[in-house]
């Protein structure tokens, strides 16, 4: 077996292998941020806290001998080790240092790295693949986007301060606070600690607001068009590979067929009189 394939097992894929690695790996994950909510609860009994302890050194070190697994069957070590993937699995195993070496109180920050681990689910989850696959074809629409909300953003920061500042000096006391009031005005979320009281500022509110909904809007539109895009992609091409195998399996068998007729055409041969 070529490494290569042993990823394919980690991460559930592979053609000839079931998913139950891939499986009771994402199990273990799952079980693994159970265990990080119940050592908060106060009233947990001694033997639980070490069920739990002694649970969490079996996570990590399957989870550091899933990186060094990873780390010498990928293809190219260096790529793997410094992509996103390869960090969240290193992030995961860090926590062992606080495990090994509890003198080190700095080492104890490391405690909030085991929720990295949570993030190992969608390392195999085909449908975070897909919708990177659709993200990266929409890059481009989507950084145009992102370009005119920026500057959609500022000018309603500049609009309400203009309207608001003379009426509310402290709510909105510079452009930079205002551009607070129009993120949560765009977002829709609407916390209440800033608001126009003025009927400028009300009117020019309302107009942000519709706006937002916009631009609310403009990327989910984007994202759900490429990830249609890209299960159609997918379908056609499992079909179009499916009738290439057809097409050869066809002539292949067309092709042995007349090597069989070739061979056999001599003993079919009725055998000629002597005279």
């Amino acid at each position: 077996m070529r490494r290569e394939e042993y990823i394919q097992i980690l991460d559930g894929v592979h053609p000839d292998h079931s998913r139950r690695v891939a499986l009771a790996h994402q199990g273990l994950i799952v079980a693994s941020g159970l265990s990080i909510s119940l050592e908060t609860v106060p009233s947990l009994p001694a033997w639980a806290h070490a069920f739990l302890f002694g649970f969490e050194i079996v996570v990590l070190v399957v989870f550091v001998i899933e990186y060094i697994a990873r780390v010498y069957c990928a293809p190219n070590r260096l790529k793997y080790i410094f992509s996103f993937w390869g960090i969240v699995d290193l992030l995961a195993c860090l926590p062992l240092l606080q495990i090994v070496q509890q003198q080190w109180a700095a080492v104890r920050s490391l405690r909030l790295l085991r929720l990295v681990r949570l993030l190992k689910l969608l390392h195999a989850n085909r449908a975070l693949q897909r919708l990177e696959v659709a993200l990266a074809h929409s890059r481009g629409e989507l950084m145009v986007f992102a370009f005119l909300a920026a500057i959609i953003l500022y000018i309603a920061a500049v609009g309400i301060y203009i309207f608001e500042h003379d009426a509310q000096p402290e709510a909105f006391s510079s452009i930079p606070i205002s551009l607070w009031w129009a993120v949560v005005s765009f977002t829709t979320v609407g916390y209440g600690d800033i608001y126009p009281i003025t009927t400028e500022g009300r009117l020019f509110t309302t107009a942000i607001l519709f706006i937002g909904l916009g631009v609310i809007a403009v990327p989910t539109a984007i994202i759900t068009t490429a990830l249609i895009n890209t299960e159609l992609e997918g379908t056609i091409e499992k079909k179009v590979e499916a009738e290439v195998e057809r097409e050869v399996e066809t002539e292949l068998h067309e092709e042995i067929e007349r090597e069989v007729r070739k061979d056999l055409a001599p003993l079919k041969r009725k055998p000629t009189r002597r005279t």
